[in-house]
Formats: C-alpha cells, structure tokens, sequence
C-alpha cells in the first residue's frame, strides 16, 4: 500500500509562520509593533491639528470655539513632541545596549 504525499494546510495571510520558532516569530512582531505605534500616533497628531485647524478657520469669532480649536492643536502638538521624545529614547536605548529594536533579534539575547 502506497500512502499519497499531501501538503500542509496553509494560511497564505500567515506566510512562513509554520517554519519560525517562537523567537524568531518575536523578534519580528516586536519591530512591527513598534514601529505600528509610531505610524498610528503620527497618523493621529495629523488629523487632530487638521481637525483643530479646520475648527479654528470655522469659529467665525466665537470664543468657545476658538478656545477648543486652540486647545485641540495645543494638545496635538504636545502629542507629537511626546512622540518624537520617546521616538529619541528608543534610539537612545539602540545605542545604549548596542541593540536595534526597531529590528531586534532576540537569538542574539542570551540569558544564563
């Protein structure tokens, strides 16, 4: 009796996932979080200080508006500084422990 070679069901989204080991699979999800956040959060200040702008242009004069579109594009603005600080910190860090966690690779890591 001859038994017929059948391939493994795979996910086509997943890719090579069948074929990483757990710190491979990490090292590469922890980079593209990372890097997801910083995308998200600048995405964010972009459309809070267009929001805030917008708001402002439209107030015709009315304080209360004027005072929440000025408030609006302050706290945009301190978002984004906040950002590009911890943005500094995570380069900091790289050069620090001579790592990249923008790319880390845990297999480097060895803990005794």
């Amino acid at each position: 009796m001859k038994l017929l070679a059948v391939d493994p069901i795979t996910n086509p989204a997943l890719g090579q996932i069948k074929t990483k080991t757990g710190d491979n699979f990490f090292s590469g999800l922890i980079p593209a979080l990372v890097g997801l956040a910083f995308v998200i959060g600048a995405l964010i200040f972009f459309f809070t200080l267009v929001f805030g702008a917008i708001t402002w242009i439209s107030s015709g004069g009315d304080k209360t508006k004027l005072e929440s579109a000025r408030s609006q594009i302050t706290n945009a603005i301190v978002g984004f500084v906040i950002l590009l600080v911890t943005f500094a910190i995570v380069q900091m860090l790289e050069k620090f422990f001579n790592i990249n966690i923008l790319s880390l690779d845990i297999n480097q890591l060895i803990i005794r």
